[in-house]
């Protein structure tokens, strides 16, 4: 459940965010953070590039950083300000006199959250790079993709699962241990630092000698054939996920293909070996192309198989599911995730398109335009 964009609400609502507006992570991080109902002031450059879309449900006011006089604004909204988060290279901020020290200086209780690719040190932290680069460095690439090589993940796994997820955890982590101490503190948020959070378990099992260090060799990486994608009748695509016993079953039942014996039998766990693997997709690749994806959804629709259609990016707001639980919303007239996650009581904020910040969001800040105050 979403409120109006004009209602108090969200569970963050009284804090309130500078943003110094960047590509990638950080603005996620921001209309995360906007939608969950802090007031965040999207602080832009002149001629500021293409809007990605993440900018929306937060006012955007120009500044030029570079001028005595933008810097000074930054200074002030950040002396009413929670959290200023960031996304320059190392030592930008500063040179711009808007590093951690000068803020804090105005505003002790400042969460200052930094998003960089490298983090704020290390031999590498001044180089260019992209999710492709970070999720190289840290084994994240390696285990995506075919055999014959990585492919990248669109930009989900640096970017946003390591970027913009464990930023916004690190600021509301800050803003909780201040209610303790009464300061602020830095957040160094790097992409390299999540994307390798982000494989614990795989390192995990690894060492363990239960995961083998190579793609599509494994449970979840597409290796084993009850957790992958098949080909349908139509040329479009079905996913499986029938990892436990009573779903590996429900999904045999489905296909056709119950007593089945693989050359381990169906006693529970028995699917699980790889000799089987080869057998098993052959069966399955072979029955999945008798039908059609739609045709093989409404048929495990139902079951415990785990069966479920891939959809589009032009269907997949459409589904009944999503629908139900208004998972996407409209904004500039085309579908967009709506917030996440929700809360019962104080619900996050509907959607709505990012508007350039007039003289009332200044005084709403308590700044008045041409005075020092």
């Amino acid at each position: 459940m979403t409120v109006g964009p004009g209602a108090p609400s969200g569970p963050l609502h009284g804090i309130r965010v500078v943003e110094l507006a960047g590509i990638g992570p950080a603005p996620h991080a921001c209309l995360l953070l906007a939608e969950l109902g802090a007031d965040v002031l999207r602080v832009e450059r002149p001629h500021a590039g293409l809007d990605d879309g993440q900018s929306r449900s937060r006012p955007r006011l120009t500044v030029d950083l570079a001028t005595e006089q933008g810097r000074d604004l930054v200074l002030r909204l950040v002396e009413r300000a929670d959290v200023l988060v960031e996304s320059m290279r190392p030592g930008v901020a500063e040179r711009l006199g808007i590093g951690p020290d000068a803020c804090r200086a105005r505003n002790p209780r400042l969460v200052y959250g930094r998003m960089t690719g490298w983090g704020q040190d290390g031999p590498l932290a001044h180089d260019p790079g992209h999710d492709i680069t970070y999720a190289a460095l840290t084994g994240a690439l390696h285990v995506t993709g075919p055999p014959e090589q990585p492919m990248p993940a669109v930009n989900m796994i640096a970017d946003f699962g390591g970027g913009s997820m464990f930023l916004v955890v690190g600021i509301l982590a800050a803003l909780l241990e201040r209610q303790r101490s009464g300061l602020g503190q830095v957040v160094d948020a790097a992409m390299v630092d999540g994307a390798a959070s982000l494989l614990t378990m795989v390192y995990a099992l690894h060492g363990r000698g239960l995961w083998r260090d190579e793609r599509r060799a494994n449970l979840v990486d597409g290796g084993a054939p009850f957790y992958d994608t098949y080909r349908c009748a139509d040329g479009r695509f079905v996913a499986v996920g029938a990892l436990e016993a009573p779903f590996y079953a429900a999904l045999l039942e489905g296909l056709g293909l119950a007593g089945t014996d693989f050359g381990a039998g169906l006693e529970p766990g028995a699917h699980l070996d790889p000799a089987t693997w080869p057998a098993q997709r052959e069966a399955f690749t072979r029955v999945f192309a008798t039908r059609t994806r739609d045709e093989w959804a409404a048929h495990f629709a139902g079951t415990q198989a785990c069966v479920a259609p891939v959809l589009s990016l032009t269907e997949a707001p459409h589904h009944p599911h999503l629908v139900a639980r208004s998972t996407f919303s409209t904004v500039d007239g085309h579908p967009q995730p709506s917030v996440a996650p929700r809360f019962d009581r104080t619900p996050g904020r509907a959607p709505t398109p990012s508007t350039p910040a007039g003289d009332e969001v200044l005084r709403a800040w308590g700044i008045l335009i041409g005075s020092q105050s």
